[in-house]
């Protein structure tokens, strides 16, 4: 755990910059222990307040990344944004210069996995790839059938990938995450990268790189796939809300 650190409804934020968390990818890579890297955004923490299991997942991991404008507003400056898929692409290039391994887990369409997989290696030249599967369509984590989990952390062993990518959602990614690394002994990173997949595939175009840089990627998310709605104002007047009363009963 970094010592450098903020807590925002409970969840801890580490304050790292780029050049910080880049470092710290190689210096997990080269350790002798497991890592679980965590870019939690406000719908994210909006979830852990109400849940702590969830919440106790999070603060358990080992670089936690302030991925959302509306933390970095709220911080006032302690913490700057790193967006989630673009510290996924700096951890895939770290992985290339070094020669570690990569294995990709999606929710999504097969096709969407094996895209990505693919344009990652047209990206990264170099790039070990060991495996990509689709995991089973769940909602929640209870749900899920053991035999098809068994089946999964079967295959991610006999890979014995250095770094897991893990794109269920928020939320089922981190449980997941949590309960199944420590049968997986050769990963020494574990990071959740919610709809990253998506982009990286080409299935759903990135926001302009203006609207990137501004922290408006919800709001061309939001026009892209309006079904969003319920989660933008969670991300947005949930997250304020919880936010103010935090801060009113500390005072």
């Amino acid at each position: 755990m970094v010592q450098d650190s903020i807590h925002i409804l409970g969840v801890r934020i580490d304050a790292e910059k780029i050049d910080q968390a880049r470092q710290k990818v190689r210096e997990f890579l080269h350790s002798e222990s497991q890592h679980t890297i965590i870019t939690p955004n406000p719908e994210i923490l909006v979830l852990a307040h109400r849940n702590k299991q969830f919440r106790d997942v999070l603060n358990r991991g080992s670089l936690n990344l302030c991925d959302g404008k509306g933390i970095e507003l709220v911080a006032r400056g302690k913490v700057k944004r790193i967006p989630g898929i673009d510290f996924m692409l700096d951890i895939c290039k770290i992985a290339t210069e070094e020669g570690k391994s990569v294995y990709l887990l999606g929710s999504g369409s097969r096709e969407v996995v094996e895209r990505t997989r693919s344009n990652l290696t047209v990206m990264y030249l170099g790039l070990k790839i060991v495996g990509a599967q689709k995991g089973p369509k769940i909602g929640r984590l209870k749900d899920w059938k053991i035999e098809e989990n068994n089946s999964l952390v079967d295959d991610i062993r006999s890979k014995s990938p250095d770094i897991l990518f893990v794109a269920f959602g928020h939320g089922k990614q981190e449980l997941w995450i949590d309960t199944y690394l420590k049968e997986l002994p050769s990963v020494k990173i574990a990071m959740g990268v919610g709809g990253a997949f998506d982009f990286i595939s080409g299935k759903i175009p990135r926001a302009p790189q203006w609207m990137r840089a501004m922290g408006l990627e919800w709001l061309w998310r939001l026009f892209r796939q309006p079904w969003r709605a319920g989660r933008i104002w969670n991300a947005t007047v949930k997250f304020l809300f919880f936010v103010f009363l935090e801060k009113f009963y500390k005072e």
